[in-house]
């Protein structure tokens, strides 16, 4: 389990806050914004923090900036509806996920695995929850199906999943670069 100093937890926190603020209203990538990094974050707050108060502190924050991008930045509240306050269960289970994976993590490539499919379990259960109450609860839709929520699981799971792995690829890239230089060199002895 990796374990922050005080000062680094403060920095991680104050990085994966300024990450939320610019990207979070964003929810495609286009030339001048990137893809919302919401989902990486949560799971990477269950794998960075073992203060379970900072969950409560970023589901806060990520309805601040909801709110505010749409009473003040012209955002549209399509998505906000009754099905909203199941983004709680969905970033849980992403938060779940980093928790999970943490507990077996190694500073080793055989643990690769279980980073994926820590992230990939988590992220479908993030869209199956975020999506499904959507579709089934956001009254947008007059025929709702089993079978047509499979399809657009199906269209929109490959754009999460894609987007958390660009994320979470930057974050494990940095995480190895930073424990690479923290480690002692074997030919420096």
């Amino acid at each position: 389990m990796p374990i922050l100093s005080k000062r680094n937890t403060v920095i991680l926190a104050i990085v994966l806050s300024v990450m939320m603020w610019v990207t979070r209203n964003h929810h495609a990538m286009t030339l001048t914004h990137l893809p919302d990094a919401s989902w990486a974050i949560f799971f990477l707050l269950g794998f960075y923090f073992r203060e379970r108060m900072i969950l409560p502190l970023f589901l806060a924050q990520a309805a601040i900036i909801d709110y505010l991008s749409i009473t003040q930045f012209g955002t549209s509240d399509y998505c906000v509806t009754s099905a909203y306050a199941f983004l709680l269960p969905a970033y849980f289970m992403l938060w779940l996920a980093g928790k999970w994976y943490v507990a077996r993590y190694q500073f080793h490539v055989r643990t690769l695995p279980l980073f994926a499919a820590a992230a990939l379990t988590g992220t479908a259960l993030c869209e199956l929850i975020s999506s499904g109450s959507f579709y089934f609860l956001g009254g947008h839709f007059a025929d709702t199906s089993l079978s047509e929520f499979a399809l657009r699981f199906a269209q929109y799971f490959p754009f999460s999943l894609g987007y958390i792995a660009l994320y979470l690829g930057c974050a494990a890239s940095i995480h190895i670069l930073l424990v690479s230089a923290q480690r002692p060199s074997a030919t420096a002895q």
